[in-house]
């Protein structure tokens, strides 16, 4: 099935140039110009990924962020002509799962969508090294429905806290240190440092509740899951 994705984009040129390109790679693409008109038509269709620009008329990507993830963990990937830290890591904390910096390199921003879609939206064929449940301390993950229960309890994740959390789990004990993290979960060429790293994992520990001394800081070192009775 084709995999839908909305670019909210007002400025006319750029998103034509991205749909071009998402359209060739054989993707449904929706198109939106403010954050109001974005939000109706999630609601109205099927999406698996969003491209949101941030500086939009009438609702900023903020706030759509914000309100999408009172429902929804679809894919999110933040355009910005900002260069600020600060407004990078408040998208992380939002619940972004990317953030991209113009001016961008479309074949650039593709890949960061083909790598959100294979990895959120794996075929049957892209997990059989591994077990579709992970069940530790209490935490339940089920890999082809991507749903995550504490103490029988479901939790909502976004895709990259989702990733975050079984990258660590399957790797139970083992320091994965910050770069791991992002090379695994953003790639090599990601241009976020240790803030963007531990800002998920604090968005993480917080949805963990009780159970999020599960996932252990090493000084100077980086991560790992451990086990608790």
């Amino acid at each position: 099935m084709k995999k839908t994705i909305l670019i909210v984009e007002d400025e006319d040129i750029l998103r034509e140039i991205v749909k071009d390109y998402l359209l060739n790679e054989g993707y449904e693409v929706l198109e939106s110009v403010n954050g109001n008109e974005a939000l109706a038509i999630f609601e109205e269709h099927e999406v698996h990924l969003i491209i949101l620009d941030i500086m939009l008329p009438e609702l900023d990507g903020w706030s759509v962020c914000r309100r999408i993830r009172k429902s929804s963990n679809v894919p999110i990937i933040m355009l910005t002509a900002r260069v600020d830290e600060d407004d990078t890591l408040l998208g992380f904390e939002l619940g972004a799962d990317d953030y991209v910096t113009k001016p961008y390199s479309p074949p650039i921003l593709l890949a960061r969508v083909k790598r959100l879609i294979n990895s959120r939206y794996p075929s049957a064929a892209g997990r059989l090294s591994n077990e579709d449940t992970i069940m530790n301390s209490g935490i339940y993950v089920h890999f082809p429905s991507r749903t995550v229960t504490v103490n029988g309890e479901n939790i909502s994740l976004t895709h990259t806290e989702f990733e975050i959390l079984t990258y660590l789990m399957q790797n139970q004990g083992i320091i994965i240190t910050r770069e791991q993290l992002i090379t695994k979960i953003w790639g090599y060429e990601f241009a976020g440092d240790d803030r963007t790293v531990n800002s998920h994992i604090r968005n993480l520990r917080y949805k963990l509740g009780e159970k999020a001394n599960c996932i252990v800081t090493v000084i100077r070192a980086g991560y790992k899951f451990e086990g608790k009775a």
